[in-house]
Parts: C-alpha cells; sequence; structure tokens
C-alpha cells in the first residue's frame, strides 16, 4: 500500500481498491506473506507490513514467498529513493529469495527502470482496464481517479495463473521471452559491439 503519490511523507494514504486486493489474494493462494510499503488504512492484510513513512520497508528483509508492493510514486525527499528502487527491490527478491511477487505501478515503459527491472527481469504484465484506476483514499472510496493508466507486473513462476487471474482485469502479456535481453541502448550498444567484434576478428583472419 502506498503512502503517497508524490512523496511518502504526505498525510494522505493511497490504498489499491479492493477487487485488485481480491485478485493478488486469488493468485497466491488466499493470503499475502508480506506488504514492505503498507500504511494504517490498508485492506491488504498481509502477514507482514512495513508501515510508511515510519518504516522503510527498502531496508527491511524482503525474504517471504508471497510479496505485493503498492509503492509510493514519487520521491522520497528524505531517503532518496524514488519508485524505481521498489522496483529493483521486487527483481532482487524474485532473483534471491524465489520470492512471487506483484506490484501495481503506473506504467512508465518509456523509464530506464522498467528497462532493467520489469522487461528484463519480470515475466508478466497486466495493463489494466480502468482508464483512471480509483485509488482508496486513507481507506475509503472517494478517489477521483489516477491521473495515468496502471499495471500490475509479475516476477514469479506461475505465468498461467497470473494470466487466468487477471485476464479479467486487463490486458495480460506474457514477457518472460526478454528475460535476460539487453533492453533499448544497451542493446544498441552490444550489437554495436558485436559488430565490431566480428569485423575485428575477419580483418585479422585475412591478414
Amino acid at each position: 500500500m502506498s503512502a503517497g503519490r508524490t512523496i511518502n511523507t504526505q498525510s494522505q494514504s493511497w490504498g489499491t481498491p479492493q477487487k485488485y486486493v481480491d485478485a493478488v489474494k486469488e493468485m497466491f493462494g488466499g493470503h499475502i506473506d508480506l506488504d514492505p510499503c503498507s500504511n494504517e488504512h490498508s485492506i491488504v492484510g498481509a502477514n507482514v507490513e512495513y508501515i510508511l513513512p515510519e518504516h522503510d520497508g527498502l531496508r527491511e528483509s524482503w525474504d517471504y514467498p508471497t510479496i505485493y508492493v503498492n509503492p509510493p510514486y514519487g520521491i522520497d525527499k528524505e531517503r532518496g529513493t524514488s519508485i524505481k528502487n521498489w522496483l529493483a527491490k521486487c527483481a532482487f527478491a524474485h532473483d534471491y529469495y524465489d520470492s512471487e511477487v506483484l506490484a501495481l505501478v503506473p506504467i512508465a515503459a518509456n523509464t530506464t527502470h522498467w528497462k532493467k527491472f520489469v522487461f528484463t527481469k519480470a515475466v508478466s504484465i497486466c495493463f489494466l482496464y480502468d482508464t483512471r484506476l480509483r485509488f482508496l483514499e486513507n481507506g475509503k472510496d472517494v478517489g477521483k481517479g489516477a491521473p495515468m493508466a496502471c499495471a500490475i507486473i509479475y516476477w514469479g513462476r506461475d505465468k498461467k495463473r497470473f494470466y487466468d487471474v487477471f485476464i479479467k482485469h486487463g490486458a495480460v502479456v506474457d514477457i518472460s521471452n526478454l528475460i535476460g535481453e539487453k533492453i533499448g541502448a544497451d542493446r544498441n550498444k552490444h550489437d554495436l559491439f558485436s559488430w565490431h567484434e566480428e569485423t575485428f576478428s575477419t580483418r585479422e583472419e585475412r591478414a
């Protein structure tokens, strides 16, 4: 559960709508082991909750089987962290602890953190049908809707289950073929290097 869309020291707490909490729990077999960015109004009900802003979930252990993340979308000026740090931790938890991780985040496909921690690490994405997702404001369904499109990202092993659970909420895309790939500028650099290496080898052989 996020503690704010701009900085996590704001009093306003923005929470996951009930239908998505239900979907996450269905995906995880009925319960969530860890919510690392919860707040006092959370309806997620994870077994372990790190409450923002007092408890910095980025500094705590994520060694849990199932994790749900609705991170602060803006910059935490006090700690110098942003959503990219939360996405990095999601990818790390899956790689290092073999955790099943779901994250509700704004779509930012052109950013470096999506290229590094989503497209090359996650296995599936659900692009939510909601035009303006209505987050809960301080635990109540009174919001006007988010100004950006959102997605639920999945780092895990059961792509079929993710599809079956989330297809009613959005367009589910399998991106597992991108795991380990070089994306964007990194791919261009790689290709350029390979071309130079190949050219150099050919010239050496001719010599």
